[in-house]
């Protein structure tokens, strides 16, 4: 795993907001913003990543198009780890789907999926656990609409591919891909075998960043300018466990890559802010590491000398800071940091021309009310929520609901025939910096060009998270 390829229903109000935004586009490349050029000191190219070497589409674009009509969505799980068996239940808990097929190399695992679904008053699913290529069985049965890829990342492009080209949609966890020749992969799979690839990133479902974004789309923030997201999560006790994850291949990566190596929590709100593919796109990053020290210094002091794990090196910088400019100009701060002590934080901040917010904790200042350096009461701004938090709530909960109200909505645009909120695009303009920081670190910061997965579309009005409650839904 070497070489520079590896290196890690629209309203009529989006609509008009998405053709303002690509003609204001248009003008900052005129004024010098946006697309001015990159520094001279790149490193070794990136194929992929600059525009001479995207590849040729060989399908049509998955921009807007809809799911067909499901009177059931049936949902094939594989992974039932930590994470698929907490998605699980919230699945079943959904109206008109059901869960078909379970994948899992671990038959106890599997039995223990098993009757959570019947216990739920579903028939007993379809299991498929002999072997490392299970999961191609599970793509390949014909009871299944749906896959819902939940396993170590090194598996997520090759089951993603799969499952497209055996006929299915498909939603992975973060992220979908560690390279720029994977995410294009995705993307052309995608559009060949007309299936949608979604990366399901619940943090866009988040009641805060769905408020922040009809705030920012009604104007309230006036022409935005910048944005920070992050993924700080102190992961250190999970990740030297000998069991929360399994074979402990989490910790593996931070032996093998340096770099942003989770962007999708704190980048997938804000590019949606940004109206990123509808109406701005990302063209260049930089990215700088901190030595890799904290996971050391928890070793020292946590792990027996002998102990296997003393047998590692840690490569991973403790925090990855990235900064992403946009078509229009405009910066995103994105970090990554989980090996040192630090309350969760997404960062979660917008500012433009009247006004900020910043979450963690959550606090706004906006004009014209806003004055004396004084925050405001985001509270005050609770009649901007989204529908899904008036209308449908949490549910059952998972991550305070933003699991929950994100398969509520993928299960209602399959029910109802209409796009998804987000698509192939959008995750691979998500996940490239993972491998787009990894290369920017390895060559001193160097500025990166950022690809356009859109091949040129990403001025196109499409849905996205920032949709209009569905009639009949």
């Amino acid at each position: 795993m070497s070489g520079p390829e590896d290196v890690g229903g629209l309203s009529r109000r989006a609509a008009l907001r998405a053709g303002a935004l690509a003609g204001a586009g248009m003008a900052a490349v005129g004024a010098g913003g946006g697309t001015a050029a990159a520094a001279d000191r790149t490193g070794p190219r990136i194929p992929g990543a600059d525009e001479s070497t995207w590849p040729k589409r060989r399908g049509r674009s998955m921009m807007g198009v809809p799911f067909d009509r499901h009177r059931t969505v049936r949902v094939g799980v594989i992974g039932l780890g930590n994470r698929g068996s907490a998605m699980l239940p919230l699945f079943l808990a959904l109206e008109g789907v059901r869960v078909t097929a379970l994948c899992d190399v671990d038959r106890e695992k599997v039995a223990g999926a098993v009757k959570t679904v019947t216990d739920a008053g579903q028939p007993e699913p379809a299991t498929f656990t002999t072997g490392e290529d299970a999961y191609e069985k599970l793509c390949a049965y014909q009871e299944l609409d749906f896959v819902y890829v939940v396993t170590p990342w090194e598996w997520h492009t090759e089951m993603a591919l799969t499952a497209m080209r055996a006929g299915k949609h498909v939603g992975v966890e973060c992220p979908i891909a560690t390279s720029i020749r994977d995410l294009w992969r995705l993307v052309d799979t995608s559009e060949e075998t007309r299936r949608h690839c979604i990366q399901l990133e619940n943090c866009c479902y988040g009641q805060n960043e769905l408020r922040v974004l009809r705030m920012a789309h009604e104007g309230l923030f006036g022409e935005l300018l910048h944005g920070s997201g992050a993924y700080l999560h102190d992961l250190r006790e999970l990740l030297f466990s000998d069991t929360y994850y399994e074979d402990e291949w989490r910790r593996a990566w931070h032996t093998r890559r340096d770099g942003d190596l989770y962007p999708t929590h704190g980048l997938g709100p804000v590019a949606a802010y940004m109206d990123i593919n509808r109406g701005d796109r990302l063209v260049r990053m930089t990215s700088m590491s901190t030595p890799a020290l904290g996971l050391a210094d928890y070793r020292d002091r946590h792990v027996p000398r002998d102990d296997p794990k003393w047998d590692e090196r840690y490569v991973n910088g403790d925090v990855t800071m990235s900064l992403l400019q946009t078509e229009r100009g405009r910066v995103i701060h994105l970090v990554h940091g989980v090996s040192n002590p630090h309350p969760y934080s997404r960062l979660n901040h917008l500012a433009g021309t009247r006004g900020a917010f910043e979450d963690y904790p959550e606090r706004i200042y906006l004009e014209p009310g806003a004055s004396g350096h004084e925050w405001q009461d985001f509270g005050r701004y609770a009649e901007y929520d989204h529908w899904l938090w008036k209308d449908v709530g949490p549910g059952p909960g998972g991550h305070g609901g933003m699991d929950y109200l994100m398969l509520y909505r993928l299960a209602q645009t399959m029910r109802l025939g209409l796009a998804p909120d987000m698509d192939v695009y959008d995750a691979a303009a998500w996940n490239a910096p993972f491998a787009l920081s990894i290369h920017s670190v390895r060559h001193d910061g160097a500025t990166v060009p950022f690809p356009d997965f859109t091949r040129g579309e990403w001025k196109t009005p499409h849905p996205g998270t920032d949709s209009s409650k569905p009639s009949g839904g």
